[in-house]
């Protein structure tokens, strides 16, 4: 298998799962074009611990890890299988370059992992586990965690980044006018990269 890309997938609100709006069909598209992965990790900022954790569970539970929703997102499950000997192969890869993982056997999918990938694989037939995210880490330490990640992908798995260019909750329920300054500097600057075909450290791909 050749290399897989990497995604970053920005997946709103938990709601995402029930209104697929434009982006759902466009996942689910994505989802069939791509070289069909051994396994899909996916790290979200909704499991954060102090040094990295990685999720092995067989059958990772759905978490429901919200509240005051529509009764039907909790009924919602993605029964996927995980994948423990990938799961082991990024605890290698991760403590080669100095990250001190460790496994977790009980962790499941957070909203953050199964929401999304509902859309992206809706048959829940690719296997899927969760790295956590470093609770510390300032831009650099995020780019060496993504590098240390990286060789994954040229194992058939799927790397895919969950959440949301920007996320402050308490700016977003108390303000009822336009963006945040550094919100639009930070989405315009991102859309440039992105346009452009450079990574965040600057550099073209």
């Amino acid at each position: 298998m050749s290399r897989l890309p990497s995604l970053f997938i920005s997946h709103g609100a938990p709601t995402f799962a029930l209104e697929p709006g434009l982006a759902g069909p466009r996942l689910t598209a994505l989802g069939r074009q791509l070289p069909r992965p051994h396994a899909v990790l996916v790290v979200s900022p909704h499991w954060m611990s102090a040094t990295p954790q990685v999720g092995t569970p067989a059958q990772p539970e759905t978490i429901h890890d919200f509240g005051g929703f529509d009764p039907a997102l909790y009924r919602l499950h993605y029964p996927v299988p995980g994948h423990a000997a990938l799961a082991g192969r990024t605890i290698e890869r991760l403590t080669q370059a100095g990250w001190p993982a460790q496994t977790d056997s009980q962790r499941g999918l957070d909203h953050g992992a199964w929401v999304p990938l509902m859309h992206l694989y809706p048959d829940a037939d690719v296997p899927v586990f969760q790295v956590s995210l470093p609770s510390r880490l300032d831009a650099p330490g995020a780019w060496a965690f993504g590098q240390a990640l990286a060789p994954l992908a040229e194992e058939g798995v799927l790397i895919v980044g969950s959440g949301s260019l920007t996320h402050n909750l308490y700016e977003f329920r108390g303000t009822q006018g336009p963006d945040e300054p550094y919100v639009q500097a930070f989405s315009a600057w991102v859309r440039k990269a992105v346009e452009q075909g450079f990574g965040l450290a600057g550099t073209p791909h």
